[in-house]
């Protein structure tokens, strides 16, 4: 018994002795190892994004109908125009699966210049100081660089055809003055707003499991929170 207490305290020794803290970390791995994790939170948000149904077949960014003709929604389905309002959902998720690419380049290049500052802010924050660092720093040009590219989905799936005719079913509440840059304001919005909630998703994940972050230095890192 005695030597086997002996064996246990030992392992708890060195244990402790390898235990790395973030006072530990030079600045440098710590901004490093961080950079290293977002990129690849990042880079998987924005593939399971834009895969087919990335938007469509996830329930927690899936795009519904825009304002008050959500409201409108089950007495359309009543009166028999569940098709066009599933093929209007259809549509509206298909211009934010094509629009999300995009984000990488801009997520990358936020992440590149994170200052040290940034690094510790993140590191010693909340479970989503990383997505709220997105957000500040690339909410208005991620808005810029995916309205074109709405815009163009939109006008290549005939959404705004699709939404007047069903808008036109539900009276006064499916009209708005201007159906185009309604629908292309809208689906922008709910793109940046399930683009954010999936990074917040991979952020979360890599804190409560260290080992998933890609690179040694990551790893080191997280696991020293």
């Amino acid at each position: 018994m005695r030597k086997l207490i002996t064996l246990l305290a030992a392992c708890l020794l060195a244990t402790a002795a390898q235990a790395v803290s973030l006072a530990d970390l030079s600045a440098a791995d710590a901004s490093g190892g961080l950079k290293d994790a977002l990129t690849q939170g990042a880079g998987k948000a924005v593939g399971l994004l834009s895969r087919p149904d990335g938007f469509l077949g996830d329930s927690r960014v899936r795009i519904g109908l825009p304002g008050k003709l959500r409201k409108a929604e089950g007495l359309l389905r009543q009166l028999g125009f569940g098709n066009q309002t599933d093929e209007l959902i259809t549509t509206m998720n298909r211009a934010a699966e094509a629009a999300v690419p995009a984000a990488k380049p801009l997520l990358v290049d936020a992440i590149r210049q994170m200052t040290v500052s940034d690094a510790k802010d993140i590191l010693t924050g909340g479970d989503d100081a990383a997505t709220r660092y997105f957000e500040r720093t690339t909410s208005e040009p991620l808005g810029e660089k995916f309205k074109p590219i709405v815009s163009q989905a939109m006008a290549k799936l005939n959404l705004n055809q699709k939404f007047q005719a069903l808008a036109g079913q539900a009276g006064p509440l499916g009209m708005v003055k201007d159906p185009n840059r309604y629908l292309e304001d809208y689906v922008t919005r709910k793109t940046l707003d399930g683009l954010f909630l999936m990074i917040a998703q991979e952020e979360q994940a890599i804190r409560k499991n260290p080992a998933s972050a890609a690179g040694s230095l990551a790893k080191k890192v997280f696991g020293a929170l």
